[in-house]
């Protein structure tokens, strides 16, 4: 962890552990649940991960880097037992995965993901005509999802100070407190939560990847990094 970030990750634990940790169900256990979990959980929040393996011993190592009382448990018991669940899970199955979580009201369900689909042509594209955030938020109506993470790899997650500065993540939701709430999780991580309306701008900070997908893992071009920033951050 860079000095700038550790900073603020102290500061910002200070002030959790004061107001009450949460507990955060990460659904899946690959690079973004990875990356976030135990940054998470150094904000003395609890993790605990839900796998359909949770003893699988891949698993079982994250928990055990994770720290802090983190576990792991099946997804619908690990969603039903934490006030804020992130779907760290591949954007085509995270609707039905969300159906399959059990009764999710109240809780705030963090959307990492992106509706791409490659096409028979090779290119990446939009696989719907709104967003996963929209399906998300209408497959569960009583929960309050928020749009987060979707605009960066795990590597940035992890470090931001690699950008060269200051990184943005846009939050898109229906309810304020939940942003808020989102929000206070991105800053201590080290980036800058920047928030840009309704659930429906999820379709606009989706779309905001197919070219960065398509020049880099599609092999369409020149790869590239590109990352927000807040105007007036140097």
């Amino acid at each position: 962890m860079t000095g700038k970030k550790l900073v603020t990750t102290l500061l910002l634990l200070g002030c959790l552990r004061l107001a009450g940790a949460d507990t955060i169900a990460m659904i899946g256990t690959g690079s973004v649940g990875g990356a976030l979990g135990p940054e998470f959980a150094a904000l003395g929040h609890t993790v605990i991960y839900g796998s359909r393996q949770p003893d699988r011993a891949d698993v079982q190592a994250l928990v055990a880097r994770t720290g802090n009382g983190a576990s792991a448990l099946p997804p619908s018991d690990a969603a039903a037992a934490a006030e804020i669940v992130v779907l760290a899970v591949p954007g085509e199955s995270v609707v039905s995965i969300v159906e399959g979580l059990g009764d999710v009201s109240g809780k705030i369900l963090i959307d990492p993901t992106n509706a791409l689909v490659r096409g028979a042509d090779g290119w990446f594209r939009m696989d719907v005509d709104t967003s996963n955030g929209e399906r998300i938020q209408a497959a569960a109506p009583a929960a309050h999802v928020v749009k987060a993470f979707n605009t960066l790899n795990y590597r940035t997650m992890i470090d931001p100070d690699t950008a060269g500065g200051p990184v943005s993540i846009p939050l898109a939701g229906d309810s304020a407190d939940a942003k808020a709430k989102v929000a206070e999780l991105v800053t201590g991580i080290g980036l800058d939560p920047i928030d840009v309306g309704p659930i429906r701008h999820s379709r606009h900070v989706e779309g905001m990847l197919i070219l960065w997908i398509n020049n880099g893992i599609g092999g369409r071009g020149p790869a590239f990094e590109y990352h927000l920033r807040r105007v007036g951050d140097d």
